[in-house]
């Protein structure tokens, strides 16, 4: 049964305006800049000012009469948009900009790691079909060099995707081929495959020898660090055995990886932000990047004074203005979002080094105070979100290394004297007692938390296994060396 009712409603949305804003202060420095570059070339209404012209400003009123459908002379008031000043611009530089564009962005382009696998293929003698298994098992790589996949399952997508009939055998034989390609290692199907064709590749000799052996056949022993058991296997020396653990690790893990480390697109960091220390005083600035200078087209302005002085309006002359006004209503909502932007870049990072002053000042991060999203958000009376949108994409460049703004923020807890520490100092603690052990004899949980104790941070064994992995150490047993 269908009945009506009246319903009150409070509820609270976001304007558009709004919502440009917010993903605007989201975007990085690099996708701030395509997102300008896109606006510019989408809507005529917007320029990029003169240089000469920094100091000129100009205001102005829209009014959006977008959606009238009967034109008359008093609906489009266009005055506010005709000024005496010969251009109007909006300069949306502070005194908080940097004055050079020192961020050139490097880039270059290269054979992708797939193609360059596939190039090799033709220096073998394969015949029309084999050459396409060969090339369907390189497409079926992953990104480091392996073949995730079983022989089977290629063979029924040979079938099904070329029309190949293709048994595992056949598969085989080309994947043994495949194996020969550069960098050594590509084809296999996991980590102790990978290395045992990396050592086969290189000139046989009695560490070598013994280095394939331990791969095989005690790939287990060796990768749980049970040193002892492979010296009683071999028989051979701890010096012997040292030598064969060099040769292994001496080889890559991941051979696709390294390829497309070393091939793909350079990118740099552009940071957003520039610290200074100039007389013990922090100065800041906002990457000049961050801040283009926009204005007014002047076409369109022409446009506009030629429609104020015409005696007689058609439909379409009015047609026009309506299209032209709706172009500078966007242009002038970009603006303003670039402007309030760049204040809550500004305002936000201003509140965070003040909160860190002790760090930027003398760079060390045991001086990094327990902070977390809500200080900021109330230091500045802005939503948490805003703060986050910042911190999470946002890089500063400060005398210590360019470093993501998300990574001053931390958890706190109280050490033995009662005083609050932030956990980024707890880290950098453990950090340098396991960088400092006795590799023979590295050091489990329960004495990593025995020591931090003794430091005067009381942590539990599960916290410290916690921070272990987030440092990226793993375990003691897998941290032993000869």
């Amino acid at each position: 049964m269908l009945n009506q009712k009246l319903q009150l409603k409070l509820s609270q949305k976001l304007s558009p305006q709004q919502i440009q804003l917010m993903k605007l202060i989201q975007l990085s420095t690099l996708e701030f800049e395509q997102k300008l570059s896109r606006e510019i070339e989408e809507n005529p209404a917007l320029d990029t000012i003169n240089e000469n012209l920094d100091n000129e400003k100009d205001e102005f009123d829209i009014e959006d009469n977008s959606e009238n459908e009967e034109f008359n002379d008093d609906e489009i008031d266009i005055s506010d948009y005709l000024s005496d000043d010969d251009i109007p611009d909006y300069n949306l530089r502070t005194n908080n900009h940097s004055e050079e564009n020192e961020n050139a962005i490097p880039f270059a382009s290269g054979t992708s790691f797939n193609q360059f696998l596939k190039n090799q293929l033709h220096s073998f003698s394969f015949n029309s079909e084999d050459l396409k298994i060969a090339e369907f098992i390189v497409g079926s790589l992953d990104q480091f060099g392996y073949l995730r996949r079983d022989l089977i399952d290629i063979s029924d997508d040979l079938a099904f995707s070329l029309g190949i009939d293709a048994q595992e055998d056949r598969i085989q034989k080309i994947l043994d081929k495949v194996y020969l390609l550069d960098p050594a290692g590509v084809g296999a199907k996991n980590l102790q495959e990978c290395l045992i064709l990396q050592l086969k590749r290189k000139k046989i000799t009695k560490n070598i020898s013994n280095a394939i052996r331990i791969t095989e056949d005690l790939f287990d022993e060796f990768s749980k660090r049970h040193f002892d058991k492979i010296k009683n296997k071999l028989n051979i020396s701890d010096e012997e055995l040292k030598d064969c653990v060099g040769e292994i690790e001496k080889l890559n893990p991941k051979p696709g990886g390294a390829y497309n480390e070393n091939t793909k697109i350079n990118s740099s960091i552009v940071p957003d932000f520039t610290i200074e220390i100039v007389d013990g005083e922090i100065k800041l600035k906002l990457n000049s990047r961050n801040a283009p200078d926009l204005y007014l087209s002047q076409e369109y302005k022409n446009m506009l004074s030629g429609y104020s002085e015409s005696k007689e309006k058609t439909k379409s002359q009015k047609d026009a203005v309506l299209f032209i006004k709706q172009k500078l209503d966007s242009a002038k909502w970009f603006i303003e979002a670039i402007k309030q932007r760049n204040q809550t870049l500004i305002m936000t990072m201003s509140a965070i080094v003040n909160f860190q002053k002790e760090y930027f000042l003398s760079g060390d991060e045991k001086k990094i105070r327990p902070m977390i999203l809500k200080d900021i958000a109330e230091e500045i009376t802005m939503d948490i979100s805003t703060i986050s949108r910042v911190a999470n994409s946002k890089y500063v460049d400060t005398p210590y290394g360019i470093k993501l703004i998300k990574s001053f923020f931390s958890e706190g807890i109280k050490n033995s004297k009662g005083e609050d520490i932030s956990t980024i100092e707890v880290k950098k603690t453990l950090e340098n007692i396991i960088e400092n052990e006795d590799k023979k004899k590295p050091l489990t949980d329960d004495h990593l938390t025995k020591l931090l104790n003794k430091k005067g941070y009381p942590i539990a064994r599960r916290t410290v296994a916690k921070y272990r992995e987030m440092i990226g150490a793993p375990v003691a047993r897998l941290r032993k060396k000869l």
